[in-house]
Order: structure tokens, then C-alpha cells, then sequence
């Protein structure tokens, strides 16, 4: 999903900037980079760990440094936490939140893909990310680690989308409708092609023909263009 807004951005024209936070990252896949050069970029991190790989001295560096081009001019970085003796410095010891907070985006969208929880959005500034998506599948499960998201996000003033994802039958859409009363909703339907690019490593944004789910996502990125900066 953030692969597929991430590319919509840039091919409005936006210069993109994608940050990979997940303790699994996988941005570069659903960004079109490939496997290969997506567990690349994962294996820098431990790269940095083992001292193999000189430091940056700063987020910007980071971001230049251990980062790589995407498909659409998108800048990709995995920017995901490194454990051990020099974890203090500023490329090893990055969290998402800091990265978001420290990070001089100048002019350029910075779409970041958190992992599931809440434990990012409790460490964020007030006023430092504009929109927040969250997604919901129609569980218990996931609906309960929703609405904690909503309410952290909500905190820092942030806009928040509540992503219906997997949306199969009516009673699917009624779950998550009557669970998120009263927040902004999209829905993004099941989409073989979204599981056919999973299998494939490709981005589903370049399956050729586009399913339901990948439509609603690239309509969400249209919407997303329009929405102005918090502050």
C-alpha cells in the first residue's frame, strides 16, 4: 500500500522519499526495486553493525548514503533500528520517530512504512507527520490495534484515514464502518492482483491490469496530493 501512494505521488511530481521501518522491511518490493535489492538494503543495516560500512554523521546522511533509487525517481532508505556497541551514532541508532522528527524533508513527500502498533506514534512531535494512515482489516485483532493508532495520532494532531483493507462482502464493510464511526474512511477491496505481485515480488502498480484494491489505493494517493502540511 505505501509502495503503490508512494508512486502515485512521485508521478504527480512530487520528489518522493520512502523510509522502510518495519522490523521486516519489505517498501522496496511494493516499490518495484526487486527482492534482491531490497534485502540489500536490509543487509546494510547489519552491514553497519559489524563495521563494515563507515557511519553517516547524520539523518540527512543517512538518507544519501544507505539509501537507493526507485522506480518513478522515488528515493528508498530501510531505515530500520540496529542493535549494538555503536547503536548511539546517528545511522545505527535511527527509530522511526527520530528519523521523522530529525529528518530536513525540504520539499519532498516522505511517505514511511511503520510497523503495526502504536509504540512510533507515541514518540512523535506534535505537528511532525501530516496523515496517518491506518489500516484495518475487519478482525477483532485488528480493529482494537486501530483504534489505539487513531487515538495516538489523533494526539499529535495528525490527519487520520482509516484504511478498510480486505474488503470481501458487505458484513466486511459494516465492521470496520460501525468499529471507526465518525472518522474518515476508504475502502480497499480484495485484490488478486495485489497477491499475484505478493508471489511475483513485483509492485502491484505494475501488474498490468490493475484490480480493485490497487485502484482504490492509487485514488487514495490522488486524494493525498491535495492535502496540505500540518503547521
Amino acid at each position: 500500500m505505501s509502495g503503490t501512494i508512494a508512486r502515485v505521488l512521485a508521478r504527480s511530481g512530487h520528489t518522493v522519499l520512502a523510509l522502510d521501518a518495519d522490523v521486516n522491511p519489505m517498501l522496496g518490493i511494493s516499490l518495484g526495486v526487486g527482492p534482491e535489492e531490497t534485502e540489500r538494503l536490509a543487509g546494510m543495516r547489519q552491514s553497519l553493525q559489524h563495521g563494515e560500512l563507515e557511519h553517516a554523521e547524520s539523518v540527512n546522511e543517512l538518507v544519501e548514503r544507505f539509501g537507493a533509487d526507485a522506480p518513478d525517481g522515488i528515493r528508498l532508505v530501510v531505515a530500520s533500528r540496529v542493535d549494538g556497541i555503536d547503536s548511539g551514532c546517528a545511522c545505527c541508532g535511527v527509530t522511526p520517530d527520530g528519523l521523522l522528527n530529525e529528518l530536513d524533508a525540504d520539499d519532498r513527500a516522505v511517505i514511511c512504512d511503520l510497523e503495526a502498533g502504536v509504540g512510533t506514534l507515541t514518540k512523535m512531535k506534535e505537528g511532525a507527520v501530516d496523515v496517518v494512515l491506518v489500516v484495518a482489516n475487519p478482525t477483532a485483532k485488528s480493529i482494537e490495534v486501530a483504534r489505539r493508532a487513531i487515538d495516538s495520532a489523533a494526539a499529535k494532531k495528525a490527519r487520520v484515514i482509516v484504511i478498510a483493507n480486505r474488503i470481501q462482502t458487505d458484513e466486511d464493510r459494516e465492521t470496520i464502518i460501525s468499529a471507526f464511526d465518525g472518522n474518515e474512511i476508504i475502502e480497499v477491496p480484495e485484490d488478486s492482483v495485489v497477491a499475484r505481485a505478493d508471489r511475483e515480488g513485483v509492485a502491484p502498480i505494475d501488474v498490468g491490469d490493475a484490480g480493485p484494491g490497487v485502484s482504490a489505493i492509487r485514488s487514495l494517493g490522488e486524494r493525498l496530493r491535495s492535502i496540505p502540511a500540518a503547521g
